[in-house]
């Protein structure tokens, strides 16, 4: 892609991109599917801080099979399935494979060429043998799950019987926040500004779905609630819904945010935030371990992705525009086969 937006207008498919080489420490992989990401639209329209060199291959997802491997990789690496874990701990982090709060990662497919090619790069810390499962299912399930398994588990805290608010349903993150906080025995209340994306989170368990008109519905989550209000709210909207999860709060209630997609830009209620003991806690990506924690439990079929469309790499532009145009329920996928 080159930078630009609409997002979907700078996006080419190419067979003359140089053949890439793996790093000391790193494995090529051939490419069997990647799965699309807001960040790849973020990427595409340049983030702040961030220089690239274009035309730049973004994506964060992606399963397949190792070519080759780099100096002092073991060679029986070569020829298995993996799936990628993009979040590349740099070397201040404390120890090799921890990503605890505040430490410092390098994204594939943001700040170094990602998954969106027949051939990627990437450290075999950051691989996952994925034997038996299905590369369509995986890259689909990668980093949302990941993402969502943090939020729920690691920042959030969250326990059976618990109430989960989760905003903006039918993107990545929600869809995985709503099938991981079911499986782990919590009532879940769903929002969206779509009510036919409403309909089908209720097909996939969702226990109250909430009409976002724009206006203020926390109120509905009170209700839904018996007036307690929500014991942890998973956020990746940002902007006023923001300050709608901080009402929709019980007391001591957690918010955990991952993203913005709304803008970053929010106004909250500072006397509800004290009054009521109330969190906010932001989350990026996960740990290996905790990524061998969430994909096991895709590899015992408890937990499984939502997929919108499955679209071949050279019209992987058709996919971008799905993403740019929000109306996407589940993970777009570029299939490299």
């Amino acid at each position: 892609m080159r930078r630009g937006a609409p997002v979907a207008q700078n996006v080419r498919f190419t067979t003359e991109r140089p053949r890439p080489s793996p790093a000391p420490g790193e494995a090529l992989v051939r490419t069997e599917a990647s799965a699309l990401n807001h960040l790849d639209l973020w990427v595409g329209r340049g983030l702040p801080g961030v220089t690239v060199e274009w035309p730049f291959v973004s994506g964060s997802d992606g399963a397949g099979i190792v070519e080759s491997v780099g100096e002092g990789v073991d060679p029986s690496w070569v020829g298995r399935r993996v799936l990628l874990n993009a979040a590349v701990l740099l070397p201040q982090a404390r120890k090799p494979g921890e990503h605890a709060a505040g430490e410092s990662i390098e994204m594939i497919g943001e700040h170094r060429p990602g998954t969106n090619a027949e051939l990627f790069t990437a450290p075999v810390t950051n691989l996952l043998e994925i034997a038996g499962i299905d590369p369509v299912q995986a890259a689909a399930f990668g980093l949302t799950h990941l993402t969502a398994w943090r939020m729920l588990v690691t920042r959030g805290e969250v326990r059976p019987g618990q109430s989960v608010l989760i905003t903006g349903i039918g993107g990545g993150v929600a869809l995985a926040a709503l099938a991981l906080a079911r499986h782990l025995g919590c009532v879940t209340i769903v929002t969206s500004r779509s009510q036919s994306k409403l309909e089908r989170a209720r097909g996939l368990g969702a226990d109250v779905a909430v009409l976002d008109t724009g206006a203020d519905w926390s109120r509905e989550v009170r209700a839904a609630t018996g007036k307690r209000g929500a014991d942890l709210c998973i956020e990746s909207v940002g902007g006023a819904v923001l300050g709608h999860c901080v009402r929709s709060l019980s007391r001591g209630g957690r918010i955990v945010t991952c993203g913005a997609t709304a803008g970053a830009d929010s106004v909250i209620d500072a006397s509800r935030l004290f009054w009521n003991q109330l969190s906010i806690l932001g989350s990026t990506m996960g740990s290996m371990a905790e990524f061998r924690e969430v994909v096991a439990l895709l590899s015992l079929g408890r937990v499984a992705p939502v997929i919108d469309s499955i679209h071949p790499a050279v019209k992987g532009a058709a996919g971008i525009e799905r993403l740019e145009s929000g109306e996407q329920f589940g993970k777009i996928i570029i299939d490299w086969r």
